[in-house]
C-alpha cells in the first residue's frame, strides 16, 4: 500500500474561493468515478459554498466534551475504516480540540496519508509557519493556528486560488462572504487594500518559488544540465564600457517580449581584486538596470567567459546578450574574443546574441588596473621559449642552413632572448641567454660539438652575445614592468579623480561608498569604525557586506583615519601597493560622514526656519480668523450695554449666547495656535502613563453636541500607554473635524478595538470624505479641505491631533470609509509588555 497523495488549495485570504474550488474538484472526479468523501468541509454559511456539498458522502463529525460544551471535529477514524480514494480536508492548519486523536488536524491528514488515502485540502498563506512574522507585521493579527512549511512543500500538487483586492472586497461588501454585521469591520481591520495585496504578493511569490523547487528537483534526479526555457532570463555580460548601455536596453526590450521575462547584468572582474572598468560607469550601469527592473550582479573568475557561462547557466538563463568586441580586427588573430568564446561554447541551450555599437573594433586601449605582477601563464610561456625556443632554433639551423654565420646564429638566438623576456620576464631572458649561449658553443663554434673554443674571436663573440642578451632581456623586463605599473597608476588616478569628483559633486552616500570599495578589492566585508576617545570602545559608522567585524584588530586588513577613526575590511591581506588607493577610500569614507552629519545639522536649521515661517504664517491667516469673534463679542457687550434700547430676557439670554459662543470659538482658536507653536519648537514634553481609553475619550466629546458622536469604547480593551492630555486635545479635535463634515442626523461613530501590539480607534463620518491625494494635505497646517468657509477655524486641528499623536507614539491617518465619509484611524501602543492582542475578527479570518 503505497502513501496517498496530497493537493492544496492555497490562498492569500479567506474569502478568495479555496473550498468552492476544493468542491468542484470533489464534483469532477465523482463524475469520473472517483470515491470521493467530505471528511471536513467549513462552509461558514456561504450559501453558494454550502450548496456545493449537495452530491457528495459526508462523513459525520466526532463530537468532544471540552470544558462543559461540546464540539465537533473531523473523524480520523471513520474515514480510515471507510477507505475512500479521495478525502476532502478543509482548513489544513486549524488546531483540533483538545482530547482529540491528534493536536493539529495537518496530522490528521498525515495519517490518511500514510493510509493510503489521497487527500485534498485548503490553506491561506498566512497560516505558513515561516510567514507568521511577516504577516502579522502587515496585518497586525498574529496567526495562532499554522502549519509547518514542510507539510506544504511535501504536497504533490499545490494550487494558488487567486484574486484580486479590489474583487474580494466587492464580494465581501456584497455579503458572500461575512454576514453583513462583520462586513464594516472585516473591510476596515484585516482586509484593507494595502493588507490583501502584500498577502497576494506573499502567495505568488511563495507558489513561484515552489514551481522552481519543483523544477530543480527533477532537473536534479534526471541529471539534467543543459538550460530549460521555461522562463526567459537574460544574462548582459558588461566590460564596464559605455557600449553596456546599450546591451542593458537591447536586454530589457527582449525581456519584454515574454510574459515574466528577467535581465540579469553581470560585470566579471579579474581575480587580481582591482577592478579593470570604471567605477562611475557602473554606477551609472547599475543604475539603469535596476531601473528597467532587472539586477547587477559582481562575479569574480580567472577566465571570463567561462565565469560569464557558469553564471548563465547556474540561474538557468536562456539568452546571453554581448557587445561586439573592442578588439581590433588584429587582435582577433592571436586570441579571440570573449563574445566570440561565448558563442562557440554556449551550447545549444544557451541564445548568444552579439550586438553592435559605437564603440566596436575602436579598440581597448591599455588596462585600465592591472597589477605589476605577471600572469602564471605568462611566465609558463616565457620559460618554454626561452628554453625549448633555442633547442629548436639550434635543431633548425644544423638541418636546413649550417653554414649561415655566427653571427647571423647569435642574432637568431638573440631573438628567442627577447621573446622570453617579452612574455616571462627576465629570470626566462637569462636562462634563454644562458642556454643559448651553451648551444651556439657547441653547435657553431669550432671545434663543433665539444663545449671549448678554439678561435679567441669566438669567445669574444659568444660573451658580447650574453652581454647584449642579458642587457636587451633587463630593458624589455623593465619597460614590461613599467607598462603594467603605468596601468596601475592610471587605474589608480582614475579612481581617486572619481573619488575627487564625487566629493565635490556630493553625490555618494556612505554606504554606497563602502560598497564600491568592497567591489573594488573583492573584499567579504568593509566596515567604517569610530570611537569617541582612545579608552572608549569601537562602534560601527557603517557597514557593508556579510560579517563585519567590530574591531580594527579583528580584520585582514585595518587602515587607520586619524586617531579616532579606522576602515576595516575582510576577506583576504591585501598588497601594499593597494594601500594608496585603499587609503583613498577611507579619506573619502571620513568626508562623506561627515558630511552626512552637516546634512543632518542642516535638516535641523531647515526645521527650525520652517518654524519661523510658520509663525509668520500664522500671524498672516489668523489676521480674520481671531477678529471674527472678537467682533462677535464686542457687538453683543456694546448692545447690552446700550441705554437707547429695553432688551427683552429673551434678547438678553441670545446675546449672551452669542458671547460665550464667540469666547468659546476664540479660545479653541488660540488653543489650536498655541499648540502649533509648541509642536513646531519641539517644546511639547508628553507624561506617558497607563490610561484606558473609555475614560479619556468621553472627556474629548465636550465641544461637540450629545446626540452628533455614538461611542463604542468596550471596557475590555488593554490600558494604552499615552499622556492623557495630549490625548483629550487630539481626540477632541479630529471628533470636532468629523462632526463638522458629517451630514445632518448622521452621527460620527468612534469606535476602539485592539490589534497586536496596538489600539485602533477609529473616528467615521459619512461627510464628502476626501481625495486620496489630498489625504497627507489635510494634516499640514493652514489648510483647510474643499470650501470650507473663513471663519470656521485656520485650518490646524488635524496638523495639532496629528503632531500630538506623534508626540506621544502614536499615529494618525486617513482612509476612505466603505459606503462613503473619512475615516480618522489614530493607532496607540499598548502599555507594558503583555503578550499581543487578538482582534474581535470573524472566525475564517484567523483559522
Amino acid at each position: 500500500m503505497g502513501r496517498g497523495k496530497l493537493r492544496i488549495y492555497l490562498g492569500a485570504a479567506p474569502g478568495v474561493g479555496k473550498t468552492y474550488a476544493m468542491l468542484s474538484e470533489a464534483h469532477r472526479r465523482v463524475e469520473r468515478g472517483t470515491d470521493c468523501v467530505v471528511g471536513f468541509v467549513e462552509h461558514h454559511s456561504r450559501p453558494r459554498t454550502e450548496v456545493m456539498l449537495h452530491g457528495l458522502e459526508l462523513i459525520e463529525r466526532c463530537e468532544i466534551e471540552y470544558r462543559g460544551s461540546t464540539f465537533t471535529e473531523m473523524d480520523v477514524d471513520a474515514i480510515l475504516a471507510r477507505r475512500p480514494a479521495v478525502a476532502l480536508v478543509d482548513e489544513l492548519a486549524h488546531t483540533n480540540v483538545p482530547g482529540s486523536r491528534n493536536a493539529k488536524r495537518w496530522q490528521d491528514v498525515e495519517e490518511l496519508l500514510q493510509a493510503g488515502i489521497d487527500v485534498v485540502s485548503t490553506v491561506n498563506i498566512q497560516h505558513l509557519e515561516s510567514l507568521g512574522d511577516v504577516v502579522e507585521t502587515i496585518t497586525g493579527v498574529r496567526q495562532r493556528e499554522t502549519v509547518p512549511d514542510e507539510v506544504a512543500r511535501r504536497a504533490d500538487q499545490i494550487e494558488l486560488v487567486d484574486m484580486s483586492p479590489q474583487a474580494l472586497r466587492r464580494r465581501m461588501a456584497h455579503g458572500n462572504v461575512y454576514k453583513p454585521d462583520k462586513v464594516d469591520a472585516a473591510l476596515s481591520n484585516y482586509f484593507r487594500p494595502g493588507n490583501l495585496t502584500a498577502l497576494r504578493e506573499l502567495a505568488l511569490l511563495w507558489v513561484a518559488d515552489r514551481v522552481d523547487e519543483y523544477l530543480q528537483e527533477y532537473r536534479g534526479e534526471h541529471n539534467i544540465r543543459s538550460t530549460w526555457q521555461a522562463r526567459e532570463r537574460i544574462v548582459v555580460g558588461l566590460t564596464g564600457g559605455p557600449e553596456g548601455r546599450t546591451l542593458i536596453r537591447r536586454a530589457a526590450r527582449l525581456a519584454e517580449k515574454g510574459a515574466g521575462g528577467e535581465v540579469l547584468a553581470v560585470y566579471i572582474a579579474a581575480s587580481d581584486g582591482l577592478t579593470s572598468a570604471s567605477p562611475k560607469e557602473l554606477a551609472v550601469q547599475r543604475t539603469l538596470v535596476e531601473d528597467l527592473g532587472g539586477t547587477f550582479h559582481h562575479v569574480i573568475g580567472d577566465s571570463i567567459p567561462d565565469a560569464l557561462l557558469e553564471f548563465a547557466r547556474g540561474c538557468n538563463a536562456t539568452q546571453i546578450v554581448l557587445g561586439v568586441s573592442r578588439r581590433r580586427s588584429w587582435q582577433s588573430v592571436f586570441r579571440p574574443g570573449v563574445s566570440a568564446t561565448v558563442a562557440r561554447e554556449s551550447g545549444p541551450d544557451l541564445d548568444v546574441h552579439i550586438v553592435t555599437h559605437d564603440e566596436a573594433a575602436k579598440g581597448r586601449g591599455l588596462p585600465v588596473a592591472r597589477g605589476a605582477r605577471l600572469g602564471r601563464s605568462r611566465i609558463i610561456w616565457g620559460w618554454l621559449t626561452g628554453i625549448a625556443g633555442p633547442a629548436l632554433l639550434a635543431v633548425l639551423l644544423n638541418q636546413f642552413v649550417p653554414d649561415l654565420g655566427l653571427a647571423n646564429d647569435m642574432l637568431l638566438f638573440l631573438t628567442c632572448t627577447v621573446a622570453a623576456a617579452l612574455l616571462g620576464g627576465l629570470l626566462p631572458a637569462l636562462a634563454s641567454a644562458a642556454f643559448g649561449s651553451l648551444l651556439l658553443n657547441y653547435y657553431f663554434t669550432p671545434p663543433l660539438h665539444e663545449f671549448t673554443i678554439s678561435d679567441p674571436k669566438n669567445i669574444v663573440a659568444i660573451a658580447i652575445f650574453v652581454g647584449v642578451a642579458v642587457s636587451v632581456a633587463s630593458v624589455v623586463d623593465l619597460a614590461a614592468r613599467r607598462t603594467h605599473q603605468a596601468a596601475r597608476l592610471r587605474a589608480e588616478s582614475e579612481i581617486l579623480s572619481f573619488l575627487a569628483g564625487s566629493v565635490l559633486r556630493g553625490e555618494n552616500s556612505l554606504d554606497a561608498l563602502l560598497e564600491r570599495l568592497r567591489e573594488t578589492f573583492a573584499m567579504q566585508s568593509v566596515v567604517l569604525l569610530e570611537r569617541s576617545s582612545e579608552v572608549d570602545p569601537w562602534t560601527t559608522a557603517a557597514s557593508v557586506g556579510t560579517s563585519p567585524v567590530s574591531r580594527p584588530e579583528d580584520a585582514d586588513v585595518d587602515l587607520p583615519i586619524g586617531d579616532d577613526m579606522a576602515l576595516a575590511l575582510t576577506g583576504r591581506v591585501l598588497p601594499a601597493e593597494d594601500r594608496r588607493v585603499l587609503g583613498a577610500f577611507a579619506a573619502q569614507a571620513a568626508v562623506v560622514l561627515d558630511r552626512q552629519r552637516l546634512v543632518d545639522e542642516a535638516e535641523k536649521s531647515r526645521e527650525l526656519a520652517e518654524a519661523n515661517r510658520i509663525r509668520t504664517a500664522l500671524l498672516a491667516a489668523v489676521s480674520h480668523d481671531l477678529r471674527t469673534p472678537l467682533a462677535g463679542i464686542k457687538a453683543s457687550v456694546t448692545s447690552l450695554r446700550s441705554d437707547d434700547v429695553e432688551w427683552s430676557e429673551d434678547d438678553k439670554a441670545e446675546l449672551l449666547e452669542g458671547i460665550e459662543d464667540g469666547a468659546d470659538r476664540l479660545a479653541a482658536l488660540i488653543g489650536n495656535l498655541l499648540d502649533m507653536s509648541r509642536l513646531n519648537t519641539g517644546t511639547v514634553v508628553p507624561l506617558i502613563r497607563e490610561t484606558d481609553l473609555d475614560e479619556v475619550v468621553p472627556m474629548a466629546l465636550g465641544g461637540v453636541p450629545e446626540d452628533s458622536v455614538a461611542l463604542d469604547i468596550p471596557e475590555t480593551l488593554p490600558m494604552v500607554a499615552v499622556d492623557r492630555g495630549l490625548l483629550e486635545r487630539a481626540v477632541a479635535n479630529i471628533v470636532e473635524n468629523a462632526v463638522k463634515y458629517s451630514p445632518a442626523g448622521q452621527p460620527v461613530n468612534v469606535t476602539a478595538s485592539a490589534l497586536a501590539h496596538r489600539v485602533e480607534l477609529r473616528v467615521v463620518d459619512r461627510g464628502p470624505g476626501v481625495p486620496d491625494e489630498a489625504k497627507d494635505r489635510i494634516f499640514e497646517p493652514f489648510q483647510r479641505h474643499g470650501d470650507a468657509p473663513r471663519g470656521a477655524g485656520v485650518g490646524l486641528g488635524l496638523a495639532v491631533a496629528r503632531g500630538f499623536t506623534e508626540a506621544i507614539g502614536g499615529t494618525l491617518a486617513a482612509e476612505d470609509t466603505p459606503g462613503g465619509g473619512l475615516t480618522m484611524v489614530l493607532t496607540l501602543p499598548i502599555a507594558g509588555d503583555g503578550p499581543p492582542v487578538a482582534p474581535e475578527l470573524p472566525t475564517s479570518a484567523v483559522t
